[in-house]
């Protein structure tokens, strides 16, 4: 049995209700195929890198999946580029140590990574740089 996982970026701007709707069309759309889902994740609204469709943000959504054989992500990838409400989607196959990786995400064994925020250097802390002699 071979693991997938599919990952796609809803258009913000639609409605709560039309969110909830395609992230259903397409989980249907993987089962329709044969797949059984293991763990569907909302990782909810999410600013991107850079503009999109005109637009900063993006609601995620990845849907983990597992198949005999990969023919059937071929349709949901056309339909996925043919709805104007996805901006954007990937599809990857998993590895025995990507299942393994995101087994031990749901059970909780790896926790999630928060960004530091880098200290600010206080003016006592900074060492005052000699300024350069002129020769005369």
């Amino acid at each position: 049995m071979r693991h997938y996982e599919l990952t796609f970026i809803v258009d913000p701007v639609l409605s709560n209700e039309e969110i909830q709707s395609v992230r259903q069309t397409y989980e249907d759309q993987v089962k329709k195929q044969g797949c059984t889902i293991v763990h569907v994740e909302d990782g909810g609204l999410k600013q991107l890198a850079y503009p999109l469709n005109k637009r900063n943000s993006g609601i995620y959504y990845t849907i983990e999946f597992a198949a005999e054989t990969g023919e059937g992500i071929a349709p949901i990838e056309l339909a996925l580029r043919r709805d104007e409400r996805i901006m954007r989607y990937l599809t990857i196959s998993l590895d025995k140590f990507g299942v393994k990786y995101n087994e031990d995400k749901r059970g909780g064994l790896i926790k999630k990574v928060t960004r530091l925020k880098k200290k600010a250097a206080k003016p006592a802390d900074v060492a005052p740089v000699p300024t350069p002699r002129r020769q005369t």
